[in-house]
């Protein structure tokens, strides 16, 4: 896991709202680039295994939206969640949770997780390639802080969920301990 100090350039394959497309799925493809997301903006990032999953639905994003107006106090203007999951599982992903303030970042093809280092093999649970869960603050692209869970490589036979959460973030951003990760916010059954 190479050290990386600036965020890379890709192009996120994203879905956004558009009325004038017609039908009952009103959505169009839209590219984003690292530069739109991230340029001239102070965001926080933070990148789990998969949608739908049981600690990334019922701690790590409903933490980060539960604590988004206290981030945004501290400075923050944006909150984005990457995974390699593809625009449509992700949209459904965060109906289903009800993420209305965290930006829910597709990597389908995980070009992002795999140029900042962090992809690894889940094959163990029949997830291929996905990300390591990590979460970091980044300053007009460039990774100020990073916090990466241990026990980082393939097949990891467990999922640690220590130091990627909001609570350890928003503890960093305002300069005080972290009193470690928050119990569950949602019930998960899946």
């Amino acid at each position: 896991m190479g050290a990386v100090e600036r965020i890379p350039n890709v192009v996120f394959k994203t879905r956004v709202r558009d009325e004038s497309v017609p039908g009952p799925n009103p959505y169009r493809w839209q590219d984003k680039t690292t530069q739109e997301l991230f340029g001239g903006k102070k965001v926080v990032v933070f990148s789990l295994p998969g949608a739908f999953t049981p600690t990334c639905s019922s701690n790590h994003l409903p933490r980060y939206e539960e604590l988004y107006e206290e981030f945004k106090a501290s400075g923050v203007d944006q909150i984005v969640c990457v995974s390699v999951n593809d625009a449509f599982v992700m949209f459904q992903w965060g109906k289903q949770v009800g993420a209305e303030n965290v930006f829910l970042l597709p990597d389908g093809n995980g070009e992002f997780t795999r140029k900042m280092g962090m992809l690894v093999d889940k094959s163990n649970l029949g997830f291929g390639l996905r990300s390591w869960r990590y979460s970091m603050l980044v300053n007009d692209g460039q990774i100020e802080k990073i916090f990466v869970e241990p026990d980082f490589g393939d097949n990891c036979p467990i999922d640690p969920f220590e130091v990627s959460d909001a609570d350890t973030m928003l503890a960093y951003l305002k300069g005080s301990e972290s009193a470690g990760v928050s119990a569950p916010r949602l019930a998960f059954v899946g």
